[in-house]
């Protein structure tokens, strides 16, 4: 409700003076548009809310142990109405700390995934009966990457391969450790993919664009996009 606060502020200081019925009807068009984007973001964020408010009731209720932690989504920054009902992930940093007067977040670190299907969004918000939730921790974040690097470059030595992860960051064309390529990717066309089947729970594609999981228990693809391998990746492994 804060940006919609600005977008109205906004509106007075561009037009402090209406003085004329054309100039009044472009300025109602005018306020119309800026309140549809208004109204647009505030739904955003009540979406965003109402998702982190349940992904802390999932934790709540799944995993008592976790008794003081921050839960922040990682991928709702940018994201338009009309596109909501089109997302296949929404990713969740999760980081425990020790209760104190303004305490620190340094301790354990996961990431918890809430996969959607379709539908999961309707006139009455968002239908949760849809939802697939997996949370992981930095071992099986490495796992993941480890198998995915395995496919998409071709490279078969995991410890390599898990050494270069952890000193390395993971950008569009491969891993990079400082300036060098040190695991080159697959050139690949868009319609192209490469895929490992990595657990009981999923499958592990790799394109030029994503990284794909296939979700064996709904049958759905979801993809998670580069910036947001490199986000989760730099949470667990990057300098604090």
């Amino acid at each position: 409700m804060k940006r919609l606060t600005i977008f109205l502020l906004l509106l007075v200081l561009l037009f402090p003076k209406v003085k004329a019925q054309d100039d009044g009807a472009a300025a109602a068009a005018v306020v119309g548009g800026l309140l549809a984007i208004g109204a647009g973001i505030a739904a955003v964020e009540a979406m965003k809310e109402q998702a982190e408010l349940t992904a802390t009731q999932w934790v709540l209720g799944n995993h008592p142990e976790m008794t003081s932690f921050s839960l922040k989504t990682l991928d709702f920054d940018g994201k338009k109405l009309k596109d909501m009902s089109n997302v296949s992930v929404i990713t969740y940093k999760i980081q425990e700390f020790t209760p104190a007067d303004k305490p620190e977040l340094d301790g354990h670190k996961q990431v918890l995934f809430m996969f959607t299907s379709r539908g999961w969004i309707n006139e009455y918000g968002i239908d949760f009966s849809k939802v697939r939730w997996h949370l992981i921790d930095n071992v099986e974040w490495m796992n993941m990457m480890t198998a995915y690097a395995m496919v998409a470059s071709g490279q078969t030595d995991q410890i390599e391969i898990r050494e270069t992860l952890k000193t390395g960051k993971i950008v569009n064309r491969g891993v990079k450790v400082r300036s060098s390529m040190a695991i080159p990717f697959y050139k690949l066309e868009g319609d192209m993919y490469v895929v490992t089947d990595y657990s009981d729970f999923m499958k592990l594609l790799y394109n030029e664009r994503s990284l794909g999981l296939f979700i064996k228990e709904t049958g759905d693809l979801v993809q998670i996009g580069r910036g947001d391998i490199i986000e989760i990746h730099e949470f667990f492994y990057g300098e604090d």
